[in-house]
């Protein structure tokens, strides 16, 4: 088979699959968050019902207040059934979705009636009924055979398109181009001993000489780099081992000194309290020193549990005695991580804001998807915007006349925690409109 012909088939296949799989994915995505959606508004709507129904004893009476609210309701009380439509009655009732009801909790499953796809959500109520909602899912299976058809249609023209293209672009001499594109991407993805084959004198053969010394330099410096990085991590590590042990010492002295503040003359007074606080923040530097390193070096380990991260968020506030000073709007956000860790990084942002920020601080949290969502903002100063992209840098300070406060590790520390996790942390800022800090997992 000739070249050009091989080549246009082989750019038309893989630009296919490509499209193919970005196809799938898409309608995959789509599908999942319609699907996500029609079950939450479900069960908020049948939340609101369940909510309701105790203010209609009646059967009757129940059913007419929920006409024209887009579903269909089966009740079960004391073995009698009531319906709002003949076609739907509890044989409907998938006897799984039954089965978890009886153990008084929401639930819902999807089931086919009469050839109609329907949402089924069940739940008790207060006084002793089981009520079934059927929200018919017909609109959303259109919506998704639509989706289908228009993604097929946009494969096919792709694939033409794929096909009209390789035959133009066989028609010259790709091969030195093919290569050096493919060398350029594999260094960039990290492969810095790829090089290409000088197959002349002509300008591809320059082409790919100049291509191989860029990438003998380019791999020289990062090598460097990393040494370098290398020997700062090792550097930090053993300068907050070493401060450890006399350090502990002067904490055990500053500790007692403390003890002796009341019986010292004023004048000696104010110099011990110095000394103290020198030595309470001296501790805390090492402390954080030490954490960034391991981190740094990914010697920690992550140990997760289910939390309610409201909950968690709510101890880690007044457990600080920050109650008076942050405002806590949260709704519950089930999530399994490392308690310790997230404490770690609320602690760190809204320490943070209290310092830098204001006197008055607002933390969300928010379910988001399959993970929470955690923001923390003030109504400080704000941070300029050449500041913004290294306040997660080690001892980065916006406020050079702040030098002697905090140790420039807070934010650094909690962004690494943040990644250990599986999340990051994100900042908005603006002058004179304050701070927010968002943590997505």
């Amino acid at each position: 088979m000739p070249f050009r012909r091989r080549l246009t088939i082989a750019f038309m296949l893989a630009v296919g699959a490509g499209a193919a799989a970005l196809a799938l994915g898409s309608y995959v995505v789509v599908r999942h968050n319609l699907r996500a959606d029609s079950v939450h508004s479900a069960a908020q709507q049948a939340r609101r019902n369940l909510r309701l129904a105790p203010s209609y004893p009646r059967s009757e009476a129940l059913l007419r207040a929920y006409e024209g609210r887009g579903f269909e309701t089966v009740g079960l009380r004391g073995g009698q059934t009531f319906q709002s439509s003949f076609l739907l009655g509890l044989a409907a009732v998938p006897a799984e979705l039954r089965g978890v009801v009886d153990q008084s909790r929401l639930a819902y499953q999807r089931e086919k009636v009469a050839g109609t796809s329907y949402l089924v959500v069940g739940g008790p109520t207060s006084d002793g009924r089981q009520l079934y909602f059927f929200f018919s899912e017909q609109g959303l299976q259109h919506e998704l055979i639509v989706l289908r058809n228009i993604l097929l249609a946009g494969l096919g023209i792709v694939i033409v398109l794929a096909a009209l293209t390789g035959a133009l672009l066989a028609r010259r001499t790709l091969r030195p181009v093919a290569q050096a594109s493919v060398a350029a991407h594999s260094v960039a993805e990290g492969l810095l001993e790829t090089r290409l084959p000088v197959e002349g004198r002509d300008e591809f053969g320059a082409w790919a000489q100049a291509f191989n010394e860029m990438a003998d330099a380019l791999e020289a410096k990062i090598a460097a780099l990393n040494d370098a990085q290398a020997r700062e991590r090792r550097f930090t590590a053993d300068v907050a081992h070493e401060l450890r042990t006399p350090l502990t010492g002067l904490v055990g002295e500053a500790s007692l000194l403390s003890q002796h503040l009341d019986r010292m003359p004023p004048e000696s007074r104010r110099p011990a309290e110095l000394l103290i606080s020198d030595v309470g923040r001296l501790r805390r530097l090492v402390e954080e020193l030490m954490e960034i390193s391991r981190l740094a070096a990914g010697a920690e380990s992550v140990h997760e549990e289910p939390v309610d991260l409201a909950s968690v968020t709510r101890t880690i506030v007044e457990a600080r005695g920050w109650d008076r000073r942050v405002r806590l709007d949260s709704e519950e956000a089930l999530v399994t991580t490392d308690t310790r860790r997230y404490e770690r990084i609320v602690s760190n942002l809204v320490g943070n804001a209290l310092d830098h920020g204001s006197q008055s601080v607002e933390v969300r949290v928010r379910p988001n998807g399959n993970g929470a969502l955690v923001e923390v903002a003030d109504d400080g100063p704000g941070i300029a915007p050449e500041h913004l992209p290294h306040v997660f840098e080690r001892f980065y300070k916006a406020d050079p006349s702040r030098a002697g406060e905090g140790s420039g590790l807070g934010l650094a520390i909690a962004q690494e925690n943040a990644r250990l996790l599986g999340g990051e942390i994100e900042v908005e800022s603006e002058l004179g409109k304050g701070t927010r800090f968002t943590f997505r997992f």
